[in-house]
């Protein structure tokens, strides 16, 4: 198995920009996704800039570094800075823990019913 990089990591930051490559086997599905996902992120009731700070904390609860990256310099390019990065950052990380933390109603359910 060859590479193309020296680094043992699965992520490989300059694979960001081969993303357009994936439409090489399914040009008609990338191009559908691609219209798409542009027209998602133009100016709409929602201004760029805010949605490149949700994509920003989606990015982060869903923990893909490319977009990450990507959305990182989207919110900059867009006119945001770092503390609505961040604070957008907190966001996420305040809804996985409360979506970790409510699953604790099934836990509390359960172990009652095992422990009766």
């Amino acid at each position: 198995m060859s590479h193309d990089h020296d680094d043992a990591s699965y992520y490989v930051p300059g694979d960001l920009g081969k993303f357009g490559e994936i439409g090489e086997n399914a040009s008609e599905l990338a191009k559908k996704f691609f219209d798409w996902y542009g027209a998602v992120f133009a100016d709409g009731a929602l201004s760029a800039r805010e949605k490149s700070l949700i994509a920003l904390a989606v990015a982060h609860a869903i923990q893909c570094p490319y977009c990450i990256d990507a959305y990182s310099q989207g919110a900059l390019e867009k006119g945001a800075d770092l503390d609505q990065m961040t604070e957008a950052v907190h966001v996420a990380a305040a809804i996985r823990g409360g979506a970790s933390l409510v699953h604790g109603v099934q836990m509390r359910k359960h172990a009652t019913k095992i422990s009766m």
